[in-house]
């Protein structure tokens, strides 16, 4: 049977071609990026973009697809992007990229996956070392930080409520202990898992935005009064809308006095393990029974790619408890190698290889380098806006996350509130520069996270400046 488009789809000619055109073109753009030549933002409304793409011709020659794509998308190695905490891949992690693409290896299985495999395990010990655990340590890598923290949730409430919820569905009410100021991927879990509102138990944050653990004991009887066990708290290192570490040191007394999981969301910040400056931040990460690290936020790889963290490895086990008996058989060793016995995907990309390639090219100080530029200029921008008196602070940042706002004494909150909101669309439409918002406490505020190296105080001076254009006719308008 003849098949000349399968014969076309899979000629090495062709992809030897396409590579290089691709490479090209990446690199022209990181070039272009890197000088801050193009938008940070090429905005089009959402039916606009869906109508462009619908009416796209058919076998467009290569690199005019690539090039429209590459156009079309929002540019995170721009230094004016500032707005969602997204890595800008380091390049050699393109390459790997289509390495693992190429080879689309699984992980559920050894045979499927036997070099990332081992490569994962080397990965998370070597991360396990750095965050302070013994050899009993244990972690593997899944796709992101949301199911990261499922994952690692499930597995607290398996080895801390004894009534086997997996098999035999609940039998009392659970809970878990969260600050008010956590990510709500850690509220989606647990609803997820079945707890509902009243399993979700809020501690108040202090005035800084970092979990009162004056209120843990309050909070705690409050939930027993009601009859629902707590069988975890989460810490969060940090918290996403204002990058503040919650004070995990005291988390961990308290679940250890009280026999809790202590589970710790350092989606964003747990890189700083390797940041000799910052890494006291972190103190008592190293209690955490568990602890979830994203790769593609602070440690330059592409999403996802999530490490989670145990401080018992046999923990790590006891998430699931299915068997497929065409994958998976007993086993009377500790067989790290299969996956799908911890992880929830039966087939996973070859994440690994991204953290294996960045520290056998450049060693772990890289990811020291890479936080320590990014949290020092948070503090230098934090500087910056105190000396203008068209803009406050929040509060002072601690990471690379730096929450603030215009401010004029004749508006109002609401008013207030109004001018930031609409000048932050303001300056997605025009373009220019990328920065996201958020709400603490009622005020609105813009937030900027500093996630590339080279974003320096010039381009971070010249965001101000912008938003002080952008802001005449809207102020014109609220008057």
């Amino acid at each position: 049977m003849k098949a000349p488009i399968l014969d076309s789809v899979y000629a090495a000619e062709a992809f030897q071609t396409k590579g290089h055109q691709m490479v090209d073109l990446l690199s022209k753009h990181l070039k272009a990026a890197q000088k801050s030549t193009h938008k940070t933002i090429p905005y089009t409304d959402p039916e606009t973009e869906r109508q462009f793409w619908q009416q796209y011709p058919e076998k467009q020659d290569f690199q005019t697809l690539v090039q429209d794509l590459i156009d079309r998308s929002i540019h995170v190695h721009q230094p004016k992007y500032i707005g969602h905490q997204v890595a800008p891949p380091a390049p050699i992690t393109a390459v790997s990229s289509m390495l693992t693409s190429f080879l689309n290896n699984g992980s559920a299985v050894y045979e499927m996956g036997i070099a990332n495999t081992a490569i994962e395990r080397i990965v998370t010990d070597q991360l396990c070392a750095q965050l302070g655990f013994d050899t009993h340590a244990r972690g593997f890598l899944t796709s992101g930080g949301t199911l990261a923290n499922l994952t690692a949730l499930l597995a607290a409430r398996s080895v801390k409520d004894g009534t086997a919820v997996w098999k035999n569905g609940y039998e009392e009410s659970l809970g878990i202990l969260v600050c008010e100021e956590a990510h709500y991927c850690v509220d989606r879990a647990a609803r997820i898992m079945g707890l509902g509102d009243k399993g979700i138990l809020k501690v108040p944050a202090t005035i800084n935005y970092a979990m009162d653990t004056t209120a843990l004991e309050a909070t705690l009887e409050k939930a027993k009064q009601a009859g629902i066990q707590v069988f975890a708290i989460v810490g969060s290192a940090p918290s996403t809308a204002t990058g503040i570490i919650d004070p995990l040191d005291k988390i961990a007394s308290f679940a250890q006095k009280h026999g809790l999981w202590f589970h710790v969301d350092a989606a964003h910040g747990g890189a700083a393990i390797y940041a000799q400056q910052f890494k006291q931040d972190l103190a008592g990460i190293e209690k955490a029974d568990s602890v979830a690290i994203d790769g593609h936020k602070m440690m330059m790889m592409p999403a996802l790619t999530t490490a989670l963290l145990f401080k018992d490895g046999s923990h790590s086990y006891q998430t699931f408890s299915q068997k497929a008996d065409y994958l998976l058989s007993d086993a009377d060793h500790e067989d790290w190698y299969n996956m799908a016995k911890r992880t929830f995907e039966c087939t996973k990309s070859m994440m690994s290889i991204h953290w294996f390639v960045l520290l056998n090219q450049y060693g772990p100080s890289v990811f020291d380098e890479f936080v320590s530029a990014l949290y020092q200029m948070g503090r230098q921008f934090a500087a910056i806006i105190q000396k203008d008196p068209d803009f406050e602070l929040a509060l002072a940042p601690q990471t690379n996350i730096v929450c603030f706002r215009m401010v004029q004494k004749q508006l109002s909150k609401q008013a207030l509130n109004t001018l930031n909101e609409r000048l932050r669309f303001a300056l997605v439409q025009e373009g220019s520069f990328y920065i996201v918002q958020t709400k603490l406490r009622g005020t609105h505020f813009l937030r900027v996270t500093i996630m590339n190296p080279k974003t320096d105080p010039d381009t971070l001076s010249a965001l101000l400046i912008h938003l002080k254009e952008l802001a005449k006719p809207i102020l014109q308008n609220l008057k």
